[in-house]
């Protein structure tokens, strides 16, 4: 078998596959579990009464329209408005009203790893609001952040919103927030969601729930491996399991091997020896408080304008300009 470095692959997926199931300890990364199934699985998940993350950043947004939608506003010349991870745009809706009804001269720009999620999303808002300018775009984060730059005629406000931020460690996160910073002038904004730290209960709950909606998701990973790569995974014998530190923030979803197993992957030529109890890590949910997300911050050039918090306190989305 050629080594990974000497291996030529025609896609990312092919590419990150056999790398992350080559290194031990294995790992796969969680944008690939998106795709058609992977997305009706997330819109179950936020559906779900424990995944308090979705309804918490609604709150906010619902309670505070006026106040970020006029903290965005620009009467000269208008906005560009630009979703990273736009996803079904629930959220964003509210403020899209908002914007549309008050007379705001703006484009919505969603930006999404999902090709399903942003035809769908453009489609509902062709429906929702007919009058709404919409200019979408597939992607991923990394590949769209130069493309921002050129956004530069007029007031720019990026949005990340469902605490993305999260599913990157913190060298990860800033090494993102720094290219954002680079991307913002002046007068432009970000506004991002970060997930709280809280009850670690209440936060093992929301990836751990009981009808078992996040261990399908997780699962999809590998289903999507066998039909798209010639995988023969009997992904019935992987079980999801959820892990949360508390001090670091860090929550951790793993597949584990229920039985030792051998696995082949065609069309990557890779041949895999599984041991019973064998892991693939396949997502990470960082949390944070108020100190984190201002080291977070002044390490990525940013500075924090203002933040709006749920009822409980659960989740907040801050505001950052270019410091």
């Amino acid at each position: 078998m050629k080594s990974n470095s000497q291996q030529k692959f025609d896609s990312a997926f092919k590419r990150d596959v056999h790398e992350g199931l080559s290194t031990f300890p294995k790992f796969l990364f969680s944008k690939y579990i998106y795709d058609k199934k992977g997305d009706s699985l997330f819109q179950d998940i936020m559906a779900m009464p424990e995944y308090y993350l979705t309804g918490c950043e609604f709150e906010i947004i619902s309670n505070h329209t006026k106040t970020i939608g006029e903290l965005f506003r620009d009467k000269e010349n208008g906005l560009d408005l630009i979703e990273l991870g736009a996803g079904d745009g629930k959220k964003t809706k509210v403020l899209l009203k908002y914007m549309n009804e008050n007379n705001f001269n703006f484009i919505y720009k969603p930006i999404d790893i999902s090709e399903n999620a942003v035809n769908m999303l453009s489609s509902n808002l062709a429906k929702e609001m007919p009058k709404l300018k919409v200019d979408a775009e597939v992607g991923e984060y990394f590949e769209v952040l130069e493309n921002l730059k050129k956004f530069d005629k007029r007031k720019k406000v990026i949005m990340v919103l469902g605490s993305n931020i999260g599913n990157l460690r913190h060298p990860q996160a800033i090494n993102f927030l720094s290219k954002l910073k680079d991307s913002l002038h002046t007068d432009d904004l970000l506004f991002m969601g970060f997930d709280q730290k809280k009850n670690p209960q209440t936060i093992l709950d929301a990836y751990n729930d009981k009808a078992g909606i996040t261990a399908a998701f997780n699962k999809n990973i590998l289903t999507r491996i066998n039909r798209e790569l010639g995988g023969n995974f009997d992904v019935e014998k992987y079980i999801h399991w959820e892990s949360y530190n508390p001090e670091t923030g860090t929550a951790k979803s793993f597949l584990v091997a229920t039985e030792a197993m051998e696995v082949e992957i065609e069309q990557i030529d890779l041949k895999l020896q599984f041991d019973q109890w064998e892991s693939i890590h396949v997502e990470i949910s960082q949390k944070y408080d108020d100190k984190i997300v201002t080291w977070l911050a002044q390490e990525s050039g940013l500075e924090i304008v203002t933040s709006f918090t749920d009822q409980n306190e659960y989740y907040k989305n801050y505001v950052f300009k270019r410091a």
